[in-house]
């Protein structure tokens, strides 16, 4: 496995290579990740990860400076999986100058649910995801592919239509949300956890399945009686010490309100102490 820190040095790296298929992350890597690289080796002829804290993401409130950077246990992990590249490119790399020009997508997606309590947060991603295509598919020569994980179901959304709406020549594949054994989707955000609340944390999901059980049995009645579902779901978790932002029921097609007869998904983000967790189901 090749580890690499510049654009130029990446791309003399993949010049060989017909149909690069790529994995986005911030490095801090856990299973969920690993299971992305091991969806992405079947893809194409070289598998790339990137591991990049992308400042543009984040709020000024939020854990930028303290978000793990473990990139030597992360590549030992990669390498164990068969990855073939390691793109990990300092700040002054990937922004060499004020990041004036980025990628803004539309409000009716972006700013609502993670966008609504995290304003901008769309706009870091897909300005950094494309930076990230244009440096590791753009010369390639066959198919190109990025895999993202479903945990991050809004952010795959956009991802999606952002690759769409541009006529961007890249597959993205989606791959199914990774737990542990008591249900918790993993996420680098778990390690913030004390013991005590990592036993408590599973209530997220447990919650959101029995949101989406409870709107399953609402049926027709659903646009009725949903807001009082989400209400209570969220009363009940409050009432357990977390602090939510939202648990919803939404349309899988474009996340808003649904309509009888729609595909549904349910999606929560709740903060548990210090540490904010996201989930989501189809149902």
């Amino acid at each position: 496995m090749k580890i690499v820190h510049t654009i130029a040095e990446l791309r003399a790296t993949l010049q060989p290579f017909n149909s690069p298929a790529l994995v986005p992350t911030m490095g801090n890597l856990h299973d969920g990740h690993l299971d992305l690289v091991r969806a992405a080796k079947p893809l194409g002829d070289v598998t790339v990860a990137s591991i990049f804290v992308n400042r543009l993401q984040f709020a000024p409130h939020e854990d930028f400076d303290t978000y793990p950077r473990t990139l030597q246990a992360d590549c030992d992990k990669l390498a164990a999986q068969g990855c073939d590249v390691v793109f990990a490119p300092s700040e002054k790399e990937m922004y060499p100058e004020p990041q004036g020009f980025k990628v803004h997508p539309p409000t009716e997606l972006a700013d609502i649910l993670e966008g609504h309590f995290r304003p901008g947060f769309f706009t870091g991603v897909c300005t950094v995801v494309m930076k990230l295509f244009q440096t590791v598919l753009s010369e390639a020569k066959g198919p190109r592919f990025a895999v993202f994980g479903q945990k991050d179901y809004q952010q795959q959304m956009v991802i999606r239509r952002m690759v769409r709406q541009f006529a961007l020549p890249v597959t993205i594949v989606n791959v199914p949300t990774q737990r542990a054994a008591d249900g918790l989707a993993l996420s680098s955000r778990n390690g913030y956890l004390s013991e005590a609340e990592r036993a408590e944390a599973v209530q997220l999901s447990l919650a959101l399945r029995a949101l989406g059980r409870d709107a399953l049995a609402a049926a027709d009645g659903l646009v009725r009686h949903l807001p009082a579902l989400e209400t209570r779901a969220m009363e009940a978790l409050a009432a357990r010490g977390w602090q939510p932002d939202y648990l919803t029921v939404r349309r899988r097609v474009d996340l808003q309100a649904p309509q009888p007869g729609d595909a549904l998904v349910v999606l929560g983000a709740a903060r548990l102490g210090k540490t904010r967790l996201i989930d989501n189901f189809d149902i």
